[in-house]
């Protein structure tokens, strides 16, 4: 199996910021829509009750009862082909609006009580251009039932090199 770095962690992280901040630069200077960026902090946590840590997913992936999640990865296509929850979805890089429409076309079908869970770790939690606005976006179409898994220094860090499952390619 391939070794997830750091450094590539990283560089996916810059490269979906970048993306990101282009695309708003272009839609500020072109006229289109854009979703306002938030005004502070607090627009932009998500509650610590909603905050799933690695051991408590892997938990309940192994129970034999309980339901088990709906996992979507909310970040780069790169980083999920690299490395990815088993059974997880890529459901696209919610730090920009298209990737924000694949999350929307996705979950469209579910109900709103469906238990979602929503990761990333595509760079440090609170430089993370992608699991807030997913969060956010869920929240707002009305999901009841929605973690965010807490990679407080990204998915290689948290999760791959813990010896967790692992899966790769789409």
């Amino acid at each position: 199996m391939k070794n997830y770095s750091l450094q590539s962690g990283i560089v996916i992280c810059a490269i979906t910021l970048l993306a990101a901040l282009c695309a708003t630069t272009h839609a500020q200077t072109s006229g289109s829509a854009v979703h306002a960026a938030p005004t502070s902090l607090a627009d932009t946590e998500i509650p610590a009750a909603e905050l799933l840590q690695p051991k408590e997913l892997v938990q309940i992936l192994r129970s034999s009862n309980g339901e088990k999640p709906l996992i979507l990865q909310v970040g780069s296509h790169v980083l999920y082909s690299e490395a990815h929850i088993p059974g997880s979805e890529y459901a696209g890089a919610a730090g920009q609006e298209a990737g924000l429409q694949a999350l929307r076309d996705r979950v469209k079908v579910l109900q709103r009580d469906t238990f979602l869970v929503i990761y990333c770790g595509c760079c440090p939690w609170n430089k993370c251009p992608n699991i807030r606005p997913a969060y956010q976006q869920l929240r707002a179409l009305g999901f009841t039932h929605v973690k965010a898994l807490y990679l407080a220094d990204n998915f290689g860090v948290d999760w791959v090199n813990k010896g967790y499952p692992v899966a790769q390619g789409r």
